[in-house]
């Protein structure tokens, strides 16, 4: 977090809203709180899931910008309208009576009416050697977000067995037409060797162990048998897992799929808690995650005005 954005929190701070994360999804939400004239505050960690990427796309008026250019920006529209930002971490939360009491890692103690969970995924890689290190330069997950940027150039698709994973490799031949898909043996049906050769979609058989890299270029992919091919990006479908910590804490509902169950604004099942972006959304792109936290800080302060007129309500009614 940039260093403008962060103060220390003297003693146990309230607020009517706490928002655990400032990647999109959490500092829009903040900012639509904030003008709501709401007391927000935002906690983050420091760790975007986006921070190896030079540059995103897909986000109007803000196409090729650095992530981390637009989380500054954001961070100090959220401060012009007085929301407090802080570079910490979460590390304890609880109910206490209609609102949360959370502990930070630096010790403070802060306590939320409403609570916006923001706290994204994470990625996780196949396990073949040299991935990781080329994550988000020509190791790629998203052609969405890159396929512009390697566009005409020789692609590859580690694949599995997963009818998921063949879809992916139709979706990223839209960027080149030399595509080579690389799957275990005997994995595919006829039908999909039908419909990938009609697209002049290469498949390749066998295990993936290794990427090869020259000049700290990737040149191509290697396999457990010896065989290289030459690849200039490789598009992974990485194994999404959120960062849901907090709201297993909180006793959030969570589906069949392990992600938490939600509503279109993001409310969970644990009154007072929603989510926005990638923690319970994982095809959320940055533009979707920024648009909901739009939509959950709408909701939160719907919530909150409701919780407004009952306490004026109550004050205003004759003593006996």
């Amino acid at each position: 977090m940039d260093p403008e954005r962060s103060r220390t929190l003297p003693g146990m701070e309230e607020y009517d809203v706490v928002v655990v994360g400032g990647g999109a999804a959490g500092l829009s939400a903040a900012l639509v709180l904030s003008r709501a004239r709401r007391r927000v505050l935002v906690v983050d960690a420091g760790a975007p899931r986006n921070a190896a990427a030079a540059h995103m796309h897909g986000f109007l008026s803000r196409d090729g910008l650095p992530p981390s250019e637009l989380l500054a920006t954001g961070g100090k529209e959220v401060a012009r309208y007085g929301g407090t930002l802080v570079a910490d971490a979460v590390v304890d939360v609880e109910r206490v009576g209609d609102g949360f009491e959370l502990r930070l890692a630096g010790s403070s103690r802060v306590s939320a009416r409403r609570l916006v969970v923001a706290t994204g995924l994470r990625d996780v890689l196949p396990d073949v050697d040299g991935l990781q290190q080329r994550w988000a330069r020509d190791v790629l997950h998203c052609p969405y977000c890159h396929g512009w940027e390697v566009r005409d150039r020789r692609l590859g698709v580690l694949g599995n067995a997963s009818a998921a994973s063949i879809d992916y490799a139709q979706i990223v031949r839209q960027w080149s037409s030399d595509v080579v898909l690389f799957v275990p043996p005997d994995t595919l049906t006829d039908d999909q060797q039908t419909e990938l050769a009609a697209r002049r979609i290469e498949v390749v058989e066998g295990e993936v162990t290794s990427v090869a890299v020259t000049d700290d270029v990737l040149g191509g992919v290697e396999l457990a048998d010896g065989r290289q091919v030459s690849r200039d990006a490789l598009f992974v479908p990485p194994r999404f897992e959120p960062n849901d910590a907090l709201l297993e804490a909180l006793g959030c509902d969570l589906g069949a799929d392990g992600w938490v169950v939600k509503d279109g604004t993001g409310r969970t099942s644990v009154p007072g808690v929603w989510v926005a972006g990638n923690v319970g959304n994982p095809r959320a792109q940055v533009v979707t995650a920024a648009g909901e936290g739009s939509a959950a800080a709408i909701a939160v302060n719907a919530d909150l005005v409701a919780d407004d007129v009952r306490a004026a309500v109550r004050t205003s009614l004759p003593a006996g």
